[in-house]
């Protein structure tokens, strides 16, 4: 699979790097879960593949893979033992969401940038609105979000997390 690639000196994935995996993926040698796919990072280059083309066909992909997770887990545990897990997990997110601003997540270390509080603050806020009020929130709008850096930030890790649990939780519900 091919994708178009930007002109140089505009910056794209590294078409090698998207190559390898999109071949490791398809090679069928090793599974492929929704995590490794939502996990998936490649280095910019110029001239590289289009990041927007990349992005959109690897949310599709991790979709599909994630509906036959699902599939699966409801083959070995249930459609209630999925239900409970999902709800089990929503829960836990919105209890973390519903803190205080600038105290929702743990900080970076010291001396070292994470994710911009206020960014992130006002991004939870979404999410609690799509929990509690229904607000418009979709899979792509939780992939796609990105946080300016902060010095004493928010810590990446924990806040990765709890969008790819919420993109989850996302994809049980359906």
């Amino acid at each position: 699979m091919t994708f178009p690639q930007v002109k140089a000196p505009a910056k794209g994935y590294d078409v090698a790097a998207v190559d390898a995996f999109i071949s490791a993926t398809q090679s069928g040698e090793s599974v492929v879960s929704s995590n490794d796919i939502r996990a998936a990072a490649f280095p910019l280059v110029k001239g590289g593949y289009s990041t927007v083309e990349v992005d959109a066909a690897l949310e599709r992909f991790e979709d599909t893979v994630a509906e036959h997770e699902l599939r699966d887990l409801i083959s070995r545990s249930g459609a209630d033992g999925v239900t409970a897990e999902a709800r089990a997990i929503a829960q836990d997110i919105l209890n973390r969401i519903v803190r205080q601003p600038r105290k929702r997540f743990r900080g970076a270390p010291s001396f070292t940038y994470g994710y911009n509080r206020t960014d992130v603050d006002e991004f939870t806020d979404r999410i609690r609105a799509f929990y509690m009020d229904r607000g418009l929130l979709s899979r792509s709008d939780v992939r796609g979000i990105t946080f300016r850096p902060q010095l004493g930030g928010y810590h990446e890790g924990q806040v990765d997390l709890l969008l790819d649990e919420l993109v989850r939780v996302m994809l049980a519900a359906e």
